[in-house]
């Protein structure tokens, strides 16, 4: 949803970029919706596309933990009533933090309440912070909380925690920052049937989300269309054994039976089994595969 001209009643609006929803921004979106429920208003998270990196410093810019539609989905489960889509334009990078205040957050969604971070920065060249929002909050009708990071080992959870605990491959330590297990939404495509002849179908993922973890197989949850969550192990690489060249995901979901084909998977990464490795020949590889299922299925029913 794009920003609405005439705002939403009693709008408590929390801002940032939210990639991954992690716990941090879960901390901001508590405060809005507990604001919002307080005032019988609405509870507005307001969101940037693209990321502002990519408009400032293309060179630099990070893949994305999750897509548009995951973020919308994620912070709608969280209480979220409306997420606004400001579009980053050069014109909107420009904008001073008087006119960020009053234009968007003011005018534009009706602010009654605006939840930042404590460490918040905003407007051209990140000239404004909380002090002068609280400042300008005052003159234009809204009130600030400022929230402090939530922690997590040795710092506070960012994006860019999460995105580093993922390239290592601990899923598990991504999980912690998230609350949730990290997921990726991908299309069943046909491959070549190796998986099925040799008795481990899989599905073949063609995947939307920029970021996946580091490469090997994995204890997994797969959502089906059903709305099932179905224990899986999935590899994430290029297939050594047979040649592979580019890097693919294939899931086995275990105790399934049926035809994936076209169908839109999740699939959540639990916990990081193994690396990828070549092995001699089939027969060495599907008793692997064997001992990879004994393992998920013990991870997995741990589980909670």
């Amino acid at each position: 949803m794009t920003l609405s001209p005439q705002g939403w009643p009693a709008a408590a609006v929390t801002v940032g970029n939210f990639d991954g929803v992690h716990r941090g921004h879960q901390a901001l979106v508590r405060e809005a919706v507990a604001g919002a429920r307080a005032a019988s208003g609405t509870a507005v998270a307001l969101t940037f596309d693209p990321h502002p990196s990519r408009m400032l410093s293309p060179e630099r810019a990070l893949a994305s933990l999750m897509t548009l539609d995951q973020k919308a989905e994620v912070l709608a489960g969280l209480g979220v009533d409306r997420l606004a889509v400001l579009p980053f334009t050069r014109e909107v990078a420009e904008k001073t933090p008087e006119a960020f205040a009053r234009e968007v957050l003011a005018v534009a969604l009706g602010a009654r309440l605006v939840v930042v971070g404590s460490n918040f920065r905003f407007g051209r060249a990140r000239e404004g912070d909380v002090g002068q929002l609280e400042a300008l909050g005052r003159a234009l009708g809204f009130a600030v909380r400022a929230v402090e990071p939530v922690w997590h080992a040795e710092g506070p959870i960012s994006s860019s925690r999460v995105r580093e605990a993922l390239a290592r491959g601990a899923v598990a330590s991504a999980r912690e920052m998230l609350g949730r297990s990290f997921f990726v939404d991908g299309l069943v495509m046909r491959g070549d049937g190796r998986g099925r002849g040799l008795g481990v179908p899989t599905a073949n993922l063609q995947v939307v989300n920029e970021t996946l973890p580091r490469g090997g197989v994995y204890a997994c949850r797969v959502r089906t269309p059903d709305g099932a969550d179905r224990a899986a192990v999935a590899n994430l690489g290029r297939r050594p054994t047979f040649g592979g060249v580019g890097a693919t995901l294939e899931a086995h979901l275990l105790d399934f039976e049926g035809d994936l084909y076209g169908v839109r998977l999740r699939v959540a990464f639990v916990e990081r089994l193994r690396d990828e490795r070549r092995f001699p020949g089939s027969e060495a590889l599907v008793a692997q595969i064997r001992a990879d299922v004994a393992e998920a299925r013990r991870v997995l029913g741990q589980e909670g």
